[in-house]
């Protein structure tokens, strides 16, 4: 019986407790609880709109803007500033703007103008990190700027009071805008014909996912914030049929996958990034096994 208890399958406690004494050890560092709240926070933001750019087809402006925002951190890098995201911010939310334009035009349509834009910044930013380069480790920095591996844990206490303040207010209109966000998501034809501004609030759920690329960009890098937007959304589409079910299920859903994501990187000392796009992975899997059970 002791055996049986000492198998992995049953886990000693022993072996547990020193896991648990050592995230005790690292929760007393302000970096590490910084990175915690940031990571769920901003876990949250993207899992909102996500249900909306997912049921629009429109889930890769995040993979573009994502790389918009890595050309333009990479000129603030040039330039020196200390305040990367004067330039980080607007730059992203310009180009939010530009492809929801664009994407309406019958010469441009939508998909050919992420991926233009996208591919468009991302090798002007790395050509101008490599010309202009003031750091003896250019590889590290690009990494972590495309996968996040150290970024969130160097986290400033502005930095976190900044990424408070602007959750609060995507949430806080995403609260407010309820309703019309769900007409423009479902049938934005019917939604204009019914008086409702349907361009202005497209161009606010643009600049709301501008904002939040750029939040996450610390946390995951450019490459993968896509996945925060996607994989809640759609892990949640597979259990529940309704908006507003599958809108709290994917917010429930991606701030657990974050707060485990960070907890595991930190216990095994991987990359933060790549360890909460993992547990997303993985969640979805779940998530898809029980969702072929309910269709049986």
């Amino acid at each position: 019986m002791q055996a049986a208890k000492d198998s992995p399958l049953f886990p000693n406690r022993k072996a547990v407790k020193p896991e648990m004494d050592k995230l005790v050890l690292y929760l007393q560092y302000p970096f590490v609880r910084y990175a915690l709240i940031v990571g769920v926070l901003i876990a949250l933001c993207s899992s909102l709109l996500g249900v909306t750019l997912v049921l629009k087809r429109f889930s890769f402006i995040g993979d573009g803007l994502s790389h918009v925002a890595f050309g333009a951190m990479s000129v603030a890098a040039v330039l020196q500033l200390s305040n990367k995201m004067l330039i980080i911010l607007p730059v992203t939310v310009i180009s939010a703007v530009l492809l929801l334009r664009t994407g309406k035009n019958a010469r441009i349509k939508g998909d050919a103008a992420i991926a233009m834009i996208s591919v468009a910044a991302l090798a002007f930013g790395y050509l101008l990190m490599n010309i202009f380069s003031t750091s003896s480790n250019l590889s590290g920095d690009v990494c972590s700027t495309l996968f996040g591996s150290t970024s969130i844990l160097t986290l400033t206490p502005l930095e976190v009071w900044l990424c408070v303040a602007l959750s609060v207010i995507v949430v806080l209109i995403f609260i407010l805008y309820y309703n019309k966000i769900f007409a423009v998501t479902f049938d934005e034809d019917f939604a204009k014909a019914t008086g409702t501004n349907t361009d202005a609030y497209n161009l606010m759920i643009a600049i709301i996912i501008a904002v939040i690329i750029v939040l996450a960009m610390n946390l995951v890098g450019s490459l993968l914030i896509s996945a925060l937007i996607i994989f809640p959304a759609l892990s949640a589409m597979r259990i529940f049929n309704s908006f507003k079910k599958v809108t709290v299920c994917s917010a429930i859903l991606s701030v657990i996958s974050a707060f485990a994501g960070i907890v595991i990187s930190i216990l095994a000392g991987t990359p933060v990034g790549s360890t909460i796009v993992a547990v997303d992975a993985a969640v979805f899997a779940i998530c898809f096994i029980i969702g072929l059970f309910r269709e049986r």
